[in-house]
């Protein structure tokens, strides 16, 4: 079993230099706030504090997120005011107690990060609905009235609470308002006292000295006298375990965003999320048997932490030590506090959960739809179906932007050419139908057309409407090539249920001949390849090519010199990720140097002007597996022609196979067969020649370039070092 690790000396002095001094600043902040949301819910006072000393000693000692601060939140208060309304306190506190099992379920389920799969605006619409919800109650304990059971009620009973208004009510709650918002304006050694705590002692004391007749808070009791077990319910059970489940959500949601936002602001240890939900769900189990309310990670406080350099979560269990005794030493002191204070300060803490940094996020990301249907339905319906509604329009607009593929259909070439293209991104269904037959139609009766197709889903509807409208376009004397770039292809819908791939990532330049369908267009076979390929750079990609050879207008400056196989598959700038500019490319049969200079003038000329007129500073030899060269050096009969005579350059990289080189046995060990062990020493082979090479041997010597090897492993399409003991790791 594991055992905690005994505080050193240096320990005990960070606790006391850093963490002291930040659980009094967060206690600062804490103590109004409780006090504020107990009132809020409808709660006995007395919850709030409860709450607070739980949630600081219980879930800060346990919890999973050392830096945050737990207790009574904002998010709940109207889900508990309803609960209250519904069951009565000593109930709501049996849920409490049975939303903390769930939250312990959570965590040992290990599925705490599932809580995170919640759109995030949906999350921010619905703290910004119950911001809101708690303005409308609070604004008329702030006029000296009373609040309604409904949010529609207190909207209508507005303009009645401002016409008999209680001007010391007022008063009382417009300096927490003022002091609540003209605090952050502050200088920061004064901000260094919380603002919370500044406008509630101000307004109290204004109170008090100028004689205002307001209400004030009523604890009827001490601390302990607060503390009561709950009671199970005499029936609705349904309704019992709707309030579980609600405030288990809401309050691991709640404290799993706060713990991501937390982790931001330090560089300290990261969240443990499914530890969190256990600390969090004991947290609640203990309030709800002592009588408080429900707990959850308060960003507010956690801020307040972070920023007052706490360092370990002796912080968040201290100001739990420290409203604990503020509680049953100083509960004199509370009942001296206006209701019309706390209700001020309750009226910012709601306008300020409407953030509009989410609403202008929503705005850019296109969910302004999704934030205010959420908040309209938080506000007017309840929390409940608020969320449920805002997830299920968040789901169908992310279902629609899923499935909406991108098609368009326009001409394109020379002016009279009647060459059309129509392109056809994403997920293609039978939803795609109308537009899809609208963009096809849209073709003039015998053109050429090409129909572009990169799809990550296509269902034998979409497939079948293509397919008759390209017969159908041919026999009325069109031409149709069908080009599928995607991993959804034409020719699976019919033969198996539609499923969802991967949209293949499209190389500049790069659509393989073998991916497309031709059909008869009146050119030679031979060309229609390459001249549909040409009209698709044309088309695509000439305008980012243009870019790309601006600067290489008058002259080149390229890097490396390639030297590699002439094989078709090995393809350099995309396996190296460069560009025009970059590669000096030599490509030969089986990628080699002749052993003797001047006895080839291609590769010879090559590496004269590479080296002493391009400067480059490498040399890169690079072999492939499943190399045809190699495997005709391995054949009985030496090959025939000049492909025979070339390869007669490649004779010492048999000879060093066939003696047991160090490079073979590296690639043997690494799995490969015998064909690109061969590529491989002759790799490390041609190395070696260039280095004995006169030209290239002195830019070594002089520091000016470099000879690496390279082996491009086709079946996995990973490039492997090669040296002269044999192959490494990736490049």
């Amino acid at each position: 079993m594991h055992r905690p690790a005994a505080l050193s000396p240096a320990s005990i002095r960070d606790v006391l230099r850093y963490d002291v001094p930040s659980s009094l600043v967060v206690f600062l902040v804490a103590l109004p706030l409780s006090l504020g949301i107990a009132i809020a819910s409808d709660a006995p006072v007395m919850a709030g504090l409860i709450a607070a000393v739980v949630g600081g000693i219980v879930a800060g000692a346990l919890g999973g997120a050392p830096l945050q601060v737990s207790g009574p939140a904002a998010g709940l208060t109207v889900v508990v005011a309803e609960l209250v309304a519904t069951f009565g306190w000593k109930v709501t506190t049996f849920i409490t107690v049975g939303a903390g099992v769930l939250q312990i379920l959570f965590g040992l389920s290990r599925v705490a990060s599932a809580a995170l799969a919640i759109a995030p605006v949906v999350v921010h619409a619905m703290l910004a609905g119950i911001g809101v919800t708690i303005a409308l109650q609070q604004i008329h304990v702030l006029l000296g009235g009373t609040t309604q059971s409904s949010a529609w009620e207190n909207v209508a009973a507005l303009p009645g609470a401002v016409a008999d208004v209680s001007w010391p009510e007022l008063l009382v709650g417009g300096i927490v308002v003022v002091v609540m918002l003209a605090w952050p304006s502050l200088p920061a050694s004064v901000r260094k006292v919380p603002g919370p705590l500044v406008a509630i002692v101000a307004a109290t004391a204004v109170s008090l000295v100028a004689g205002l007749s307001v209400d004030r808070i009523s604890l009827n009791g001490n601390f302990f006298d607060a503390l009561a077990l709950p009671e199970l319910p005499s029936g609705n059970w349904g309704a019992v375990v709707l309030g579980i489940v609600t405030v288990a959500l809401i309050a691991s949601v709640e404290s799993l965003l706060s713990a991501v936002a937390v982790d931001k602001m330090h560089t300290g240890p990261r969240t443990n999320f499914n530890r969190e939900m256990l600390g969090q769900g004991t947290g609640n189990i203990v309030a709800g048997m002592a009588g408080g309310l429900p707990i959850t990670g308060v960003i507010v406080r956690s801020t307040a932490n972070v920023n007052a350099g706490a360092r370990t979560r002796a912080s968040a269990i201290l100001h739990g030590v420290w409203v604990l005794v503020f509680a049953v030493v100083l509960t004199a002191v509370v009942e001296q506090i206006p209701m019309a204070a706390l209700a001020g300060l309750l009226v910012v803490i709601g306008v300020q959960l409407v953030k509009l940094a989410h609403m202008r996020t929503a705005l850019r990301t296109g969910d302004l739809v999704v934030y205010l249907v959420t908040i309209l339905s938080v506000v007017f319906l309840n929390l409940l179906e608020g969320v449920g509604i805002g997830l299920a329009l968040a789901v169908g607009i992310v279902v629609w932007r899923v499935v909406r593929a991108s098609i368009t259909s326009q001409p394109f070439g020379t002016p009279g050419s009647r060459q059309w293209e129509v392109a056809i991104r994403g997920s293609v269904s039978f939803l795609s139908l109308p537009r899809l037959n609208k963009a096809l139609t849209a073709v003039p009766a015998g053109a050429h057309v090409t129909i572009a197709i990169d799809a990550d889903f296509l269902d034998h509807a979409a497939s079948e409407l293509i397919g008759d409208w390209s017969w159908a376009h041919e026999a009325g004397g069109g031409t149709v090539v069908v080009e599928e770039t995607g991993l959804a292809l034409i020719a699976d819908a019919s033969t198996a249920p539609p499923r969802r791939h991967q949209v293949r990532r499209r190389v500049l330049g790069m659509t393989p001949w073998r991916s497309r369908v031709f059909t008869p267009d009146g050119q030679s076979p031979a060309l229609r390849p390459i001249r549909t390929g040409v009209d698709r750079y044309h088309r695509d990609d000439v305008d980012d090519m243009r870019e790309l050879m601006a600067g290489l207008v008058d002259r080149q400056d390229p890097d490396t010199l390639f030297l590699t196989c002439a094989d078709s598959r090995l393809v350099p700038n995309v396996i190296t990720s460069s560009g025009p500019g970059d590669l000096f490319t030599v490509r030969n049969v089986g990628n080699l140097v002749p052993a003797e200079p001047h006895t080839d003038p291609s590769v010879e000329a090559a590496l004269e002007f590479a080296v002493e007129h391009l400067g480059v500073s490498s040399i890169v030899v690079c072999g492939h597996s499943s190399c045809g060269a190699m495997t005709g050096l391995l054949a009985d009969d030496e090959p025939a022609g000049a492909v025979g005579a070339w390869l007669r350059n490649a004779r010492a990289s048999l000879a060093a196979f066939r003696s047991g080189h160090p490079a073979a046995r590296s690639a043997a060990d690494a799995g490969f067969g015998e064909v690109d062990q061969l590529a491989i020493v002759n790799v490390a082979v041609q190395m070696q020649t260039l280095q004995r090479h006169p030209l290239v041997g002195r830019a070594i010597a002089d520091g000016r370039v470099r000879v690496v090897g390279m082996f491009f492993d086709i079946p996995t399409a990973r490039v492997i070092d090669v040296t002269a003991t044999g192959v490494t790791a990736g490049v």
